[in-house]
């Protein structure tokens, strides 16, 4: 799919569909954790927790499609497991499509800016439709951040700088690109740009 496409274009696509735009190493803020069978957002919120920066995590995920699992259910279980009081996490655990993560999570994410916290989502590093469906859904969220994680198929970690090579990968970065170009251009996604740390 990508024998047509110079190195030039897979780098365009590449820095188009990256959501990375962390917080700051000393700001807390709360981390909306999409769905997924793969524990890496976990991690990534177990490591924030201890270090005292994730004052409020929501979990996101129904059944998933391909093991059976209830995502957010699951990433709460791993999350407690890991040493993260339950009273810290709010969990949706009725979606079905990453729009309905954000849906299903708003009251969670509306006590999120009440509180005066900054949201972090926390997806797949190509997984831009997340960042702008929060914006869509939840147009007063201000600025936010993005953190990403390489996830694996058929083995084989799909990373910014492998994906042209990985057909499992290749095609769900070359899907997001068109996808979210399309729906940004025909206004069903909110327009959004990484300025700085964060998307704005």
């Amino acid at each position: 799919m990508t024998d047509d496409i110079s190195s030039e274009q897979i780098a365009a696509i590449t820095a188009f569909v990256d959501i990375q735009a962390p917080p700051p190493d000393d700001q807390p803020t709360a981390l909306l954790l999409f769905g997924t069978n793969q524990a890496a957002p976990v991690e990534i919120a177990v490591d924030r927790y201890h270090a005292g920066l994730a004052p409020l995590i929501m979990v996101t995920g129904g059944v998933n499609r391909h093991n059976g699992i209830i995502e957010g259910r699951t990433f709460q279980r791993l999350l407690v497991e890991r040493g993260v009081p339950e009273d810290t996490i709010r969990c949706e655990d009725q979606s079905a499509n990453t729009w309905q993560n954000v849906e299903f999570a708003l009251p969670f994410l509306q006590e999120a800016l009440r509180s005066g916290l900054t949201i972090t989502a926390v997806s797949k590093w190509y997984h831009r439709r997340t960042v702008h469906m929060l914006k869509t859904l939840l147009p007063d969220i201000g600025a936010f951040h993005a953190m990403g994680w390489d996830p694996v198929y058929a083995g084989k970690p799909v990373t910014r700088s492998d994906w042209p090579a990985i057909p499992d990968g290749r095609r769900r970065v070359i899907r997001e690109w068109e996808e979210v170009s399309r729906r940004v251009a025909d206004g069903s996604l909110a327009s959004l740009q990484r300025a700085g740390d964060a998307w704005r």
